[in-house]
């Protein structure tokens, strides 16, 4: 582990702040926490990053949910800053604190991609295991979510555009997760578990950048374990021309 030091340098007469992260070493890979907190521990046999938000980092405020959530609170792969296409693929467990920071916790875990490196802007999909298997179908079409930081947060997008942006997987708390995410130029979609068609999909990414580093997040009241994070970059696809109408359902 390397621990966290806030560095000062004068430059042309100028202070300037240089941060250093903690960083952990799993297998092959490092990690590089950026307001949460961390650990490799060993977990049912295996060897997995534990991840949690750093709340001192950044408050949560449940008063001001839109504004302190949805923010630059991951686990950045150390060495990878040019993803712009290609595929992105995990294995993630959720579960969720005890006791709850919040009352709506919902086990949120996931992806953040094309991240810039002052963390200013990103895109996001994730999970909210909680819901992903409840007998409600109003609750399970928001067990996922797209993100685009800083501008299009989920609350923002679910009142813009209701339901573009989020969708139903079938996913639950204390198991473990299989995400997959394919990215083609402003087009991506998820996969879970191994499954032949993807469970989600956004057919226009809203973010600026697009090239970037990758890193895993959780947020306000999870615990989250991950393991085998496996990047592939690759050129840009021309999309296969679809057989099938749909703009008149």
């Amino acid at each position: 582990m390397r621990p966290y030091l806030l560095t000062l340098l004068f430059l042309g007469g100028t202070l300037a702040i240089s941060a250093q992260y903690k960083e952990f070493k799993l297998k092959k890979q490092t990690f590089e926490l950026h307001n949460v907190t961390g650990s490799i521990i060993k977990f049912q046999g295996k060897k997995v990053l534990k991840i949690e938000r750093d709340l001192e980092a950044i408050p949560f405020d449940v008063n001001n949910i839109e504004a302190t959530v949805d923010e630059p609170h991951y686990a950045r792969l150390v060495g990878l800053e040019d993803f712009e296409h290609g595929t992105i693929e995990v294995d993630m467990y959720s579960q969720l604190q005890d006791p709850a920071p919040y009352p709506g916790i919902a086990g949120f875990i996931g992806v953040y991609f094309r991240i810039q490196p002052d963390d200013s802007a990103f895109e996001g999909i994730y999970v909210r295991p909680k819901v992903g298997r409840v007998n409600n179908q109003q609750y399970r079409n928001h067990a996922v979510q797209y993100i685009s930081y800083p501008n299009a947060k989920f609350d923002m997008l679910r009142k813009s555009d209701p339901g573009k942006y989020e969708g139903s997987a079938p996913v639950a708390l204390k198991e473990w997760i299989n995400m997959r995410i394919e990215v083609n130029g402003d087009f991506a979609e998820m996969f879970i578990n191994d499954a032949k068609y993807s469970t989600f999909v956004v057919d226009k990414l809203l973010g600026e950048h697009s090239i970037g580093g990758v890193g895993l997040y959780v947020d306000i009241g999870t615990i989250g374990y991950f393991k085998n994070l496996k990047v592939v970059k690759r050129d840009y696809r021309e999309p296969q021309k679809e057989g099938v109408k749909v703009d008149d359902i």
